[in-house]
């Protein structure tokens, strides 16, 4: 089973966006069974909470639903839990190393470190409110760490 555990600042846009899309690419190719995925935060502001309405909207806009998702911290329980641990931006990866104690096995990457344009950060929808930007770069991440994954 390959696990991946996807992190943002607060688990209520980036990551769970990136979560929910990567779910629907497995269920689509029949691999579901393979993949054991996630999202968490790097931050306690959140927690609880359900996925942002305009990421949720945007979701949906693409045929994925999201209900149920809570908001939550990753924990240093999960370095251990998952093989990949994908942050949405170098804040993130800081505070993932942070929280894990370290990356001794080199699990933490930049989603977009997947794609063609290594080193970019997700676009923050909460910031710039450009939710179609963000369903881009995760839609690109996404699809780049599976291609690695499957080939």
């Amino acid at each position: 089973m390959i696990r991946i555990l996807f992190v943002c600042h607060g688990n209520i846009c980036r990551s769970p966006m990136a979560e929910y899309v990567m779910k629907d690419m497995v269920h689509k190719r029949g691999i579901e069974g393979r993949f054991e995925i996630a999202s968490a935060a790097t931050s306690r502001e959140e927690t609880g909470n359900p996925v942002y309405p305009p990421a949720r909207r945007m979701l949906s806009k693409h045929g994925i639903d999201c209900c149920g998702h809570h908001a939550r911290q990753m924990t240093r329980g999960d370095y251990d839990r998952y093989d990949y641990i994908i942050g949405m931006d170098r804040e993130n990866l800081r505070n993932i190393c942070r929280i894990a104690g370290s990356d001794p096995m080199g699990k933490v990457s930049l989603l977009l470190d997947h794609t063609a344009r290594s080193g970019q950060e997700v676009a923050d929808p909460w910031y710039t409110g450009n939710f179609e930007e963000t369903w881009q770069d995760v839609w690109d991440g996404c699809t780049g760490l599976l291609a690695e994954m499957e080939g």
